[in-house]
């Protein structure tokens, strides 16, 4: 039996970075959602003069900067206070991670609760690391997919619901103002009701209060922002959910783009950009094969995988119809979900799973690279 990976149970944040295989790994969360012009160019010469030079989106939704050291760690948190990229309380960074759903409007019900929650952000109860809530209240939800805890959804009756993660139904609330104080009121429930030893809201097993019924649906969830225009501007992808500081700054600065809104798809929305020439290490079409894969940072980049991940991805690339879950350990950071194939990393090699996880059975194990891209040849043409 493989040694089990070692869970964290918290996420990193800027005034608390996480060691990782190449240094620290320091998290920032855009307010909103969203980074002005300037503050995604600051964050690219961040990265450069602090870290490595990476810059990476995460499933939630956040950006984090990788290989700070020690040493570079206190004038990079000055930079990014300076640059407000960071609030210079940490104990702001505490607050429960909050997802927006992209492409809302100034003054549309997503940006109201969000706001709402900014200003009673005191009053939410302390929670584990990992929980975090979803605003997605726009006409159709799209965060389905994306871990959040809480969720603030559009009814089937066109009203807002308050949905507690692993309920199919949530509870019907008449306005923003009153999701927020449902929001709020859960959150105490949570805690109050064993939380903590849960970790997170799909495991917890305490039935929900008789306030908060779970009895009215959300409207059927709506697609993801695809690549290429948007009536917003342009929607680019990142592989992997990486990108190399002077790419994102080339990006940034060919373009008229004010404001870039980040999401949990390896996906940037370019708000008020009109067209976007080709640059290499971006996504510009929906049809590229890496949108279907899903690959960790895998080794030297974090300390708990024992193969690199994305560079076998490149090579995978298209090569099977379906999804694809490249994972440095059985930990499967980088899918939630089951994938058509997944290749695992353990003591160097590879196990091969099918239609599952990171942590499912193989059908394979202890292969090297090439014996596993053979195995997942064999298994494409065998379709």
């Amino acid at each position: 039996m493989p040694p089990s990976p070692r869970i964290k149970g918290w996420c990193p944040g800027a005034w608390r970075p996480m060691a990782t295989g190449d240094g620290l790994l320091v998290r920032v969360c855009p307010p909103l959602g969203e980074l002005s012009r300037q503050q995604v160019l600051a964050l690219c010469d961040a990265a450069e003069t602090f870290g490595s030079g990476l810059i990476e989106l995460t499933s939630r939704a956040n950006l984090q900067l990788r290989g700070v050291t020690d040493e570079s760690w206190p004038p990079l948190m000055a930079f990014l206070v300076e640059h407000q990229l960071v609030s210079d309380d940490p104990e702001a960074e505490r607050q429960p991670q909050l997802m927006l759903a992209p492409a809302w409007q100034k003054g549309d019900d997503i940006h109201t609760i969000a706001r709402l929650l900014q200003t009673r952000g005191s009053e939410l109860a302390t929670m584990p690391g990992k929980v975090g809530m979803a605003i997605d209240a726009g006409n159709a939800p799209v965060l389905g997919d994306s871990a959040a805890d809480f969720r603030i959804e559009r009814s089937m009756e066109g009203g807002l619901l308050v949905r507690a993660d692993g309920y199919a139904l949530g509870t019907a609330v008449s306005d923003t103002e009153a999701a927020v104080e449902q929001l709020i009121r859960l959150t105490h429930w949570f805690v109050d009701s064993g939380g903590w030893a849960s970790g997170r809201m799909r495991r917890h097993t305490a039935p929900l209060p008789d306030w908060a019924p779970a009895e009215i649906a959300p409207v059927p969830p709506g697609e993801k922002l695809a690549l290429g225009k948007h009536h917003e501007g342009m929607v680019v992808g990142l592989p992997f959910g990486r990108v190399a500081a002077e790419t994102l700054r080339e990006a940034v600065s060919q373009t008229s783009a004010r404001v870039v809104q980040v999401t949990p798809w390896r996906r940037l929305l370019l708000q008020d950009c009109d067209t976007l020439a080709a640059i290499d290490g971006l996504i510009r079409h929906n049809s590229d094969p890496r949108l279907a894969m899903d690959a960790c940072p895998g080794a030297p980049f974090c300390e708990q995988a024992s193969v690199a991940t994305q560079p076998l991805a490149e090579k995978l690339s298209g090569w099977v119809e379906g999804t694809v879950h490249i994972s440095g350990c059985a930990k499967g950071c980088a899918r939630r979900t089951p994938a058509d194939v997944c290749l695992v990393g353990q003591a160097g090699r590879f196990n091969v799973v099918v239609n599952g996880g990171a942590d499912s059975t193989p059908i394979k194990t202890g292969l090297t690279e090439s014996e596993a891209l053979d195995v997942i040849k064999k298994l494409s043409e065998s379709r």
